[in-house]
């Protein structure tokens, strides 16, 4: 970590069950001192391995488990891959548009999402305050992406804009469409990063054991953060 962030206080929540991997503990370290909720020094975190959820910044720091590695792809090295190219020729009348709030029917989509793809998880049953209090921040730069087929909303990518790099945060949308619109978001958060000079899309971490998340590593050129240094 950088030489002025070297002596940031840190605090352990207590372990317990696992999100993302059945029969084990997790816990994070979340940084306690005010004075990292700003944008050129969450930068900084993020680069280390850093994450927020609303206001606090956090990172893994499980006792017997080092499963989840920051991933973050190299925006003006990034080559799409074929499927990612026939995705993005799919939808080439799909509409996108940051908004500084979401449309007026974002917790319906929400909603539906949770329910036919998380709803065993921790954001279940969906509940529109707590959502707002998980994904918003009053310190940093936070638009939220909409994609429209035609007039329809169909996925919201909640995306934290930093001076160097942008912050792929949460993504829901319509369980119903065949089409990845997940992947399409990062797409399209790639290549707003691409047209505004950003160095580093960050897409949280990446857990291997865990097969909702592999779509992440199909972004090339990604690196993952392995042992506090960037590899990839």
């Amino acid at each position: 970590m950088s030489s002025d962030l070297q002596q940031i206080r840190i605090g352990l929540t207590d372990s317990h069950p696992c999100s993302y991997l059945t029969e084990r503990q997790e816990r994070v370290a979340v940084a306690l001192d005010p004075a990292m909720h700003t944008t050129s020094n969450y930068e900084v975190l993020l680069a280390n391995g850093f994450r927020r959820s609303g206001n606090t910044i956090y990172k893994p720091h499980c006792d017997n488990c080092q499963a989840c590695e920051a991933l973050r792809v190299a925006v003006p090295d990034f080559q799409p891959s074929k499927s990612q190219k026939r995705l993005r020729s799919k939808t080439r009348d799909f509409r996108w548009e940051f908004k500084s709030h979401m449309d007026d029917g974002w917790f319906d989509l929400y909603s539906r999402y949770i329910e036919a793809r998380h709803h065993t998880g921790s954001m279940y049953p969906p509940k529109q305050d707590e959502f707002a209090q998980f994904s918003q921040c009053n310190w940093l730069n936070t638009q939220y992406l909409h994609l429209y087929d035609d007039d329809k909303l169909v996925a919201i990518a909640v995306t934290d804009i930093l001076t160097n790099s942008a912050s792929a945060f949460y993504t829901f949308y319509d369980p119903d469409y065949e089409i990845s619109l997940g992947t399409l978001g990062v797409l399209i958060q790639l290549e707003y990063c691409q047209r505004e000079g950003k160095q580093w899309l960050y897409l949280g971490y990446q857990i291997d054991e865990c097969p909702a998340m592999s779509y992440k590593v199909r972004f090339q050129r990604h690196q993952r953060l392995v042992n506090q240094r960037w590899q990839g």
